[in-house]
């Protein structure tokens, strides 16, 4: 394994050579339709490696446990390192890991590795009792981890200011800039509710949703309870801290994020693997 190690290592060199070079990693560079031809590309290039992994060494060590172990390892060392570094949308390095080389670097070759380790199982299909739960989890893992990684260029989370006196239809996205939807929101009803002395209890706003189709949706949002329109995810996030239960605005927050379907299909594909493999391991050891 001292060669994954070694080829791991690299990576990350030349992660922190790009950084210092060329800046983070642009995200906005991959937004529709570039993130799907470049993961149409790249599921090309790993089934056109792995047909030839037979005659080229380098390729066939990509679908081996030499270089699958090393990766893993770096992985979940930078992923630790996510987890112990505050992660800001305008930090650099580690302090916002998706836009940082070694980071990104990493990850784009655990999925080639999985991609490789796919393909080269689906090439010697043998048992379904062994191989469909293997294909479950590794080729779940791939979907979750390339669209989870490709989709965040298309990903949009915004803020917006309603108010009771009309419709608002304009958010601030991450920079600052102003976005204009395709629905609009206007907030009918501000509602506190304090403990006795006086601190927030609970805080939601009765809002009306219009949107292009011609939907007028009535709802109710709350903190930790968003509500789905058409694609969006609209979350309670603030409101007029200075007039408290008597606000006259509401602050929310727009999600959308297309690819997400997409990766929790991924992740039930997982699941499903995992449950397959205990099930037929007691089956086996009952036999």
């Amino acid at each position: 394994m001292t060669e994954g190690f070694v080829i791991g290592g690299g990576l990350i060199v030349a992660g922190l050579l790009l950084e210092l070079s060329a800046g983070a990693v642009d995200w906005d560079a991959f937004r529709w339709p570039v993130n799907a031809i470049v993961l149409a590309a790249f599921v090309f290039i790993i089934v056109a490696m792995a047909l030839s992994a037979r005659k080229v060494y380098a390729f066939r060590f990509l679908g081996s446990h030499a270089a699958a172990v090393p990766a893993i390892v770096y992985a979940v060392a930078l992923t630790i390192i996510m987890g112990l570094t505050r992660q800001t949308v305008d930090g650099r390095g580690v302090n916002n890991m998706l836009t940082f080389w070694p980071f990104v670097l990493t990850y784009v070759y655990l999925a080639v590795i999985l991609g490789m380790v796919v393909v080269k199982r689906l090439r010697r299909l043998s048992s379904w009792r062994r191989d469909v739960p293997f294909l479950l989890n590794h080729l779940g893992l791939f979907i979750a981890l390339t669209c989870a990684t490709l989709g965040n260029a298309d990903m949009q989370r915004l803020r917006m200011v309603t108010s009771v006196e009309g419709p608002e239809w304009r958010a601030l996205d991450q920079q600052q800039q102003v976005v204009t939807l395709p629905l609009a929101i206007q907030l009918q009803q501000f509602i506190m509710e304090v403990y006795d002395d006086g601190t927030p209890r609970r805080f939601a706003s009765e809002i009306q949703v219009l949107t292009e189709s011609g939907s007028n949706i009535h709802t109710t949002v709350e903190v930790n309870k968003p509500v789905v329109v058409e694609g969006w995810k609209i979350y309670q996030y603030g409101y007029d801290t200075a007039m408290g239960k008597d606000s006259q605005i509401s602050i929310l927050e727009l999600v959308r994020d297309p690819w997400l379907n997409a990766v929790y299909t991924g992740i039930a594909m997982m699941l499903l693997g995992a449950v397959l493999m205990f099930l037929l391991g007691v089956r086996r050891e009952q036999v």
